[in-house]
């Protein structure tokens, strides 16, 4: 996926059709698929986010361009006016758009950019739960890491996929402080790589060997010598 950050307020990014169907996700579903756009879309925006530093936080305008071979992004952040009654959408002329700002709004803007999310909400759930695919090349990397501390309570399933291992781990901040995650995801990163293959992608084309528990259930069946 290419990034272009534009300004402060907007950033474009172009997705092949290649791309898209890599991450799990039919080119044809996107378009009729609600659920499923905006499970591509968000994706997409955490990739850009980690990569390009781009805030999530506020209302988003998103417009969506089809090109023959892939899809080309514009998302730009809004702001409120000072006092309180519209919503400020920065122009790539650097002009300000107001729009007043009522309870058809989220249709409006629904209706015209396809994809309409105030993030907000969205902000609240990525500060509960966390979520990471890591990447093993081999069995033995991931037996070692299990013996490495004690995981139990983190969330993690093991999946096998295109002659590869993917350890799917969660974290809530309710049972874990940032320290905490941290080191957990430092080690994990000794032994796997990060990887942008989905859970939907793993759960849907990947064969699932652990459900539970996986890298206890590997100390507990494949014990050091």
């Amino acid at each position: 996926m290419e990034i272009e950050r534009i300004n402060e307020h907007t950033v474009k990014f172009y997705i092949s059709y290649v791309d898209i169907e890599e991450r799990g996700f039919d080119r044809e579903e996107i378009w009729y698929n609600r659920e499923r756009s905006e499970e591509l879309f968000w994706e997409m925006m955490d990739e850009v986010h980690s990569e390009g530093d781009f805030s999530l936080e506020g209302p988003l305008w998103i417009q969506v361009q089809a090109l023959d071979k892939g899809l080309e992004v514009l998302v730009t952040k809004a702001q409120l006016s000072k006092d309180g009654s519209k919503l400020e959408l920065p122009l790539p002329d650097e002009k300000l758009r107001d729009f007043p700002v009522d309870e058809k709004m989220e249709e409006l803007l629904d209706h015209h950019f396809h994809i309409v999310r105030n993030d907000e909400s969205f902000a609240n759930s990525d500060k509960e739960i966390l979520q990471f695919t890591i990447c093993f090349k081999d069995i033995e990397d991931l037996i070692s890491l299990a013996h490495r501390a004690n995981f139990t309570g983190l969330v993690n399933r093991l999946f096998q996929f295109e002659g590869r291992y993917y350890l799917f781990v969660q974290f809530s901040e309710e049972d874990y402080t940032e320290y905490e995650m941290d080191n957990i995801l430092s080690l994990l990163l000794e032994y796997g790589t990060d990887s942008q293959v989905t859970i939907y992608r793993l759960e849907e084309y990947g064969k699932e060997i652990i459900r539970d528990n996986a890298l206890e259930t590997l100390k507990e069946h494949f014990p050091m010598k």
